[in-house]
């Protein structure tokens, strides 16, 4: 099978690593915490995506020294794309606050026989929107007539209100066409480019006019009182918003001309430039340009805008089209010459269009049908999975006015969910965006696809249900090369061995990944390599020469088959250093008696022939001989536990051991925290450096 051979130096604790993935294979690679899994993720990411990223994962002990140990990683040529789910994808990818997941639309719809379908219907339509495709004087037209309609508001009966900035403007008539004659001196000012800037300087002057006789503006003596009255006319005669409306429409009105016929424009002219108040008949000409105005706009915006999505809701395709035709003999204001050039062609390919409704209406329905289709396949595969986790969610895919979204419902509630972020658990926002990741990835199709410790907060139903949805049937990630890494065990375990076949079509693959000094190796695990506890101790006790260690795993043997009796007790009172076997029956804690011991004995011999309590014992209690064993054992599963040993036999009241290293050794020892299946520590050792390290620190500590 084809593969990348991955090797990455110099990135945070790792000095190197040498990692394969098989291309189309699901790739697991497991190991404990602490030895760089979340780093290997980042710097093939940052290789791949080649943005300067890279560089911030050099150590820290190399960022000082210029010694050129510069983060490299190699290996990946042929891996153009990736997508990564991590935390940072649940938080900003999936769960906006109007659709499940960002680009829902792009991931669940727009397949590429959605992007075909789409242009069959697109090429129906290109009569039409060549006409609008580059004209920019036809887009500034529509903008410039949509300025002129909205200036003209009117109000919920349809009379033109007296509130909107076109009847301020000319409601009192055209103040600036008509100037006062007392305020003749400031024509210059009033016919400028920008008339409503200086009124308003004008008018705020005005209030400082009671400091001094002399002008705010010129200091000149203004001491007579008609003098400060005829500075202050400008303000009380013009409004500066209503002269700003005014000297903006006719400047409008002025581009949109050659789009009036000439009556429009003659009466356009008298209203705009009238020195009184509109009168009624002014009030209906304005209105009526308004409707002309309002109905061609609504022509275009339509016709513009006419798509698959505009049309796949109605029922009568061919009615709606014939509507959108524009009558410009009944718009008497706009049937001009220049109008005419631009309604013409728009007319003619809706002509074109209506000629070949029947194809066009055929296409729609398809394309509809296709779209439905994918939509149930894509809600049922996620609702089926959902419900098979548990969640009492559900996803519904409903059109928007372009497009379509994944929206989140819950059983108990009728409408969808818009901020989902705040109802989900943290494990079921996990788990939903496992599910709509896996859509992405089959939607983008990436190089590569990178797992960053998707499953472990789940249970083992859980677990497997997503194991399950991810990797098998026909919405899958089966075909996809995908690089999983976790601390979890489980994963392994199921598709390596448990239920292998259900996920061969994921041809998987799994890894165990080791780290020492920086060094990180990884070891193929195969179906042999996971095994039970028992069977890893009846290996071990076979194997090994060392009678300690030899005794800690049959301890570990009987506590697992839940042999609390005789032998278990007398291992368990060996290994904390006791000079006689003890019983605890309960909380009561007695020596074992003679009869007891011999059972004990008997018992062990039949898997150490060889056994002998005060042999061990002694072994035990001399301390250069257990230091010895403990610096010889290379296994750090068999590490941990001889440390344990000596701690309890050879430690003293001032050792120091943090909370952290206790925890570990001693949830290491205890059966109840292993899995009923495992791999043999002899051959995958994952007990992180960092604690052996300590535990080493420590042992050099008893005297």
């Amino acid at each position: 099978m084809e593969q990348f051979s991955v090797e990455i130096k110099n990135c945070n604790s790792i000095e190197s690593a040498n990692i394969t993935i098989r291309k189309g294979a699901l790739n697991i690679k497991y190991g404990p915490n602490g030895i760089g899994k979340s780093t290997i993720v980042k710097a093939i990411a940052a290789s791949i995506a080649k943005d300067g990223s890279l560089s911030r994962l050099k150590p820290f002990k190399h960022r000082k020294t210029g010694d050129g140990k510069d983060p490299l990683v190699s290996g990946i040529d042929g891996i153009e794309s990736v997508l990564i789910f991590d935390d940072a994808y649940i938080s900003q990818f999936a769960f906006q606050p109007d659709e499940v997941v960002k680009n829902s639309f792009e991931i669940f719809i727009k397949t590429e026989t959605y992007v075909s379908g789409m242009k069959e219907i697109e090429e129906l339509f290109s009569g039409i929107k060549s006409s609008f495709e580059g004209n920019e004087s036809l887009i500034t037209a529509i903008s410039d007539l949509k300025e002129l309609r909205d200036a003209f508001g009117v109000t919920k009966s349809g009379v033109l209100s007296k509130a909107s900035k076109g009847y301020k403007a000319y409601g009192s008539g055209n103040k600036i066409e008509n100037i006062p004659d007392e305020l003749k001196p400031f024509e210059q000012f009033i016919k400028s480019d920008n008339p409503s800037g200086w009124i308003s300087w004008q008018a705020k002057g005005n209030s400082f006019l009671d400091l001094s006789d002399n002008c705010p503006y010129c200091a000149s003596d203004i001491k007579e009182p008609e003098k400060k009255n005829f500075v202050k006319k400008v303000s009380q005669e013009y409004d500066s918003k209503a002269v700003e409306h005014l000297n903006t429409l006719q400047v409008v009105i002025n581009r949109l001309g050659k789009y009036f016929t000439q009556i429009c424009i003659d009466k356009l002219e008298k209203v705009t430039k009238a020195k009184v108040e509109l009168s009624p008949e002014a009030v209906n000409f304005l209105s009526s340009l308004r409707g002309d105005v309002e109905t061609l706009i609504g022509k275009l915006e339509g016709l513009r805008a006419i798509s698959f999505f505009s049309l796949r809701d109605i029922e009568e395709i061919e009615k709606e089209i014939n509507k959108l035709k524009i009558e410009l003999n009944l718009l008497e204001n706009l049937n001009s010459f220049e109008t005419k050039n631009i309604v013409d062609p728009i007319n003619m390919g809706l002509e074109e269009l209506i000629s070949r409704v029947g194809v066009l209406k055929g296409n729609i329905g398809k394309h509809k049908k296709r779209i439905e289709v994918s939509i149930l396949e894509n809600q049922k595969s996620i609702n089926e999975f959902l419900e098979s986790a548990g969640y009492k969610y559900s996803v519904v895919i409903k059109p928007e006015a372009d497009s379509y979204k994944m929206k989140l419902v819950h059983q108990d509630f009728d409408d969808h969910i818009e901020a989902a972020a705040q109802h989900l658990s943290y494990g079921e926002k996990n788990a939903f965006a496992l599910v709509l990741f896996m859509h992405q990835v089959l939607s983008q199709n990436p190089t590569i696809a990178i797992l960053d410790d998707p499953v472990s907060s789940f249970d083992k139903t859980k677990k497997f249900a997503i194991l399950n949805e991810l990797f098998r049937g026909k919405i899958s990630l089966k075909n996809n090369t995908i690089l999983m890494v976790t601390h979890d065990i489980e994963p392994a375990i199921d598709v390596i061995k448990s239920v292998r076949p259900l996920f061969v079509a994921a041809n998987p693959t799994a890894c165990f990944l080791a780290s020492r000094d920086g060094k990180v190796i990884e070891t193929e695990i195969r179906s042999e390599d996971i095994q039970t506890f028992a069977q890893i101790c009846s290996s071990n006790i076979s194997a090994i020469d060392n009678d300690v260690i030899k005794c800690i795993y049959l301890r570990r043997h009987f506590e697992i088959v839940n042999d609390l009796g005789v032998e278990y007790n007398c291992l368990a009172s060996l290994l904390h250093g006791k000079d006689a076997p003890t019983f605890k029956d309960n909380v009561e804690t007695r020596l074992m008696t003679s009869h007891e011991i011999e059972r004990a004995t008997s018992e062990i011999k039949k898997w150490m022939p060889n056994f002998d309590y005060t042999e061990v014992l002694s072994f035990i209690k001399d301390r250069d001989s257990i230091m010895k064993s403990f610096h010889d054992s290379s296994v750090g599963y068999d590490k941990l536990q001889l440390f344990r040993v000596l701690m309890e036999v050879h430690g003293h009241k001032d050792s120091t051991i943090s909370a952290t290293i206790k925890k570990f050794v001693n949830e290491s020892f205890h059966i109840e925290n292993e899995y009923l299946m495992q791999l043999n520590p002899h051959k995958f050792d994952n007990i992180p450096g960092y604690i052996i390290d300590e535990c080493q620190k420590i042992v050099q500590t008893i005297n």
